[in-house]
């Protein structure tokens, strides 16, 4: 009983890590482009 729960509590964290990861990514997108993150969008930012 503990493997279906113990593997649904990995993809979660999988889940959660790989958001705060891609997060992480466009702010320092966002801030190379000369921009900063308001809101989750990049504002002020040069392509």
């Amino acid at each position: 009983m503990f493997r279906p729960i113990r593997f649904v509590l990995l993809i979660a964290i999988a889940f959660i890590v790989g958001v705060f990861y891609e997060r992480n990514a466009h702010g320092e997108r966002c801030a190379e482009a000369g921009g900063r993150v308001v809101s989750n969008l990049c504002e002020g930012g040069q392509r």
